[in-house]
């Protein structure tokens, strides 16, 4: 048995209004293929295959959009979708076929995801038409107190060199979460589930184009550690497209995780090296680079548990959204931008104003996350509030029609929510600090109704780019998650590192019913822009009326508390851009944001899985029994 989660808390609620427009039904494929075409979004299908889809005899293809019977599985890669509908079809429920898939991400997403990773599960039980959560986010050393990384003279180290260390590396989460998922939800053994991915990393994946882009971008890092040098590097070259990568000292640890469950992690010989690779990170002699080692202790392995807790939940055009509560700060910034959009008939908005609505609702929630959301373990967080309509009444007065924000925006009091007729502003503004932008989601539903989303990550493309030697995985570097130093001196940050503190994230797997019943289930990676690439694809499928596909290929837009909103290509190269900056806006462009997949109940029985067309090289979306 591994760590076993903690009680719940009591449920976080708020309200919704009643002068609310009534919830939009959707409008035929046609209409929104159409509004799609205006967008410049890539159609659903447009995934191309390339010399990887091809290579390896039995490869799954990649689809991003599948409809049928029997459960459905949605994730960026086409292996791991077909680990978790091979235990769908099996008889496997939701949470058995999460975490296959979880696993096998492990083995084809090794650079977002791992055993030497962590993450948060959201859970739907059909049976009890109840969302439940488990918390496994990394946890800090014992040892770790604010001024982890901060110099000898009290300065910030660089970013780079906390990055590639032991000292960014935390306690690993998501073996415990795998297990307690399992034992608490599941049917299905953790060495039944792992089968798939053991296998996989035994026999090998066929390498597709973004797998060498992550591995050349991380090159000079991992050439630098012996132990990810031969694994990501064989021969000293960058892998292949089309070529067929295996890695047998994952299949091993898998096997032994398989066996003697995650005890191997938290009190045994895995988490021994664990330990030893944080404390001496194994260098190449001939590195130029200085590698801090961390402090990570056998004692913070035996430490470590999951934190079972109630979800985020909000209404929101007659549907509860239920989300990640603290530490994760994607549960409270999703509900509290929907319930400033929420007395807004978003569906009756010309282009422009939807999106000048969209980008401030993410401003004002950016605000209040910086000031307010941290571990509550450690913190006194207001999750109640920050998720409540009146708060976000008194917050949502900021938005104009015809102005923009200016950034930063001062964060509001979720405690003491101004009055009605009043705007809250009586905080002090800072800046949005900083936070990795890589990640990896999947969504799975059964064919009992059971429905899973799951966002698991090493943090940065490559973690630190530490492998375990001859345990096949990366170590995360998470604790970079944490603020370094508060962004202002006068204003509190929940977000210091702190000793067996949880760093803040904003991982927003989330479920959306209606009369205790999916709807949907959705989440993304991308760091910061996870917020709101889940917030606008709700909104693009909720509000707009686009099939859940379109929804999440249509262009991203993302603010957060900042001077310029980040814009994709397909909204930069659109007319709405000139409009909004003749409102006041200002605009970057960002070549991607997120990377999202989803799953949709249908009527009879049938599910539809979602993925990205384009992004990433295009999602997998799968179905036991199409049709």
């Amino acid at each position: 048995m591994g760590p076993t989660a903690r009680p719940a808390a009591s449920s976080t609620t708020s309200t919704t209004s009643s002068a609310a427009p009534p919830r939009r039904r959707l409008p035929a494929m046609a209409a929104a293929a159409a509004l799609a075409a205006v967008l410049g979004i890539a159609p659903a299908g447009a995934a191309q295959s390339g010399p990887a889809d091809a290579a390896k005899p039995g490869t799954p293809a990649k689809t991003p959009v599948a409809e049928g019977y029997g459960g459905a599985v949605s994730s960026v890669d086409p292996d791991a979708s077909a680990a978790g509908i091979d235990v769908l079809r099996h008889g496997g429920n939701a949470v058995d076929a999460a975490v296959a898939t979880a696993a096998a991400l492990g083995v084809t997403e090794p650079y977002s995801a791992g055993v030497g990773g962590g993450g948060y599960f959201v859970y739907y039980s059909a049976k009890k038409h109840q969302v439940y959560t488990l918390d496994g986010r990394e946890t800090a050393p014992l040892s770790a107190d604010k001024g982890l990384f901060l110099d000898k003279d009290g300065k910030p180290l660089p970013f780079a060199d906390a990055v590639t260390s032991g000292l960014s590396v935390g306690t690993p989460g998501t073996p415990a979460t795998w297990e307690d998922a399992l034992d608490t939800w599941g049917t299905e053994s953790l060495a039944r589930v792992l089968k798939p991915a053991e296998r996989l990393a035994r026999d090998g994946f066929t390498v597709d184009p973004t797998f060498r882009q992550q591995t050349a971008d991380n090159e000079a890092r991992f050439k630098d550690f012996p132990a990810s040098a031969e694994l990501f590097l064989p021969g000293g070259k960058l892998p292949v497209v089309g070529s067929t990568f295996t890695n047998p000292d994952l299949a091993r640890t898998y096997a032994l995780l398989a066996k003697k469950g995650t005890g191997a992690v938290y009190k045994g010989e895995l988490g021994r090296d664990i330990v030893d690779t944080v404390r001496k990170p194994p260098v190449d002699p001939k590195a130029e680079r200085t590698v801090r080692p961390g402090d990570l202790t056998a004692r913070d392995l035996r430490a470590y548990t999951t934190e079972r807790q109630a979800p985020t939940r909000t209404g929101y055009r007659g549907l509860d959204v239920y989300g990640m509560a603290p530490s994760s700060s994607g549960g409270t910034s999703v509900a509290e931008a929907l319930n400033i959009l929420e007395k807004t008939d978003l569906s009756q908005l010309s282009e422009r104003d939807y999106l000048h609505r969209y980008i401030e609702a993410g401003r004002i929630a950016f605000a209040d996350r910086g000031r307010w959301v941290g571990d509550p373990a450690a913190e006194d967080v207001p999750t109640k509030g920050l998720t409540s309509q009146r708060f976000a009444d008194s917050r949502a007065c900021l938005i104009k029609p015809d102005a923009v924000l200016k950034s930063p925006v001062k964060p509001g009091d979720p405690n003491r929510p101004a009055g009605p007729g009043s705007c809250d502003t009586r905080g002090h503004a800072a800046p949005t600090t900083y936070e990795g932008e890589n990640t990896t989601h999947l969504t799975v539903a059964d064919k009992w109704g059971n429905v899973v989303a799951y966002t698991l990550t090493i943090e940065q493309t490559g973690g630190s780019g530490i492998t375990v030697p001859g345990r096949g995985f990366l170590l995360n570097n998470e604790l970079t998650d944490f603020s370094f130093a508060p962004a202002d001196p006068a204003v509190h940050d929940p977000n210091l590192p702190g000793p067996g503190k949880r760093p803040r994230s904003s991982m927003s797997p989330t479920i959306v019913l209606e009369h205790n019943k999916p709807v949907l289930a959705l989440g993304s990676p991308g760091g910061a822009t996870i917020i709101t690439t889940v917030l606008q694809t709700m909104l693009n499928h909720l509000d707009r009326g686009m099939p859940l596909v379109d929804a999440i290929a249509a262009p991203r837009a993302s603010q957060r508390n900042a001077d310029r909103t980040e814009l994709e290509p397909g909204l930069w190269n659109s007319p709405q851009r000139a409009e909004l900056q003749a409102l006041g806006h200002s605009f970057k462009q960002n070549p991607e944001i997120g990377a999202a997949t989803g799953v949709q109940r249908l009527s009879g029985g049938r599910w539809l899985a979602a993925a990205e067309t384009v992004r990433r090289g295009g999602g997998s979306a799968m179905v036991v029994s199409p049709g």
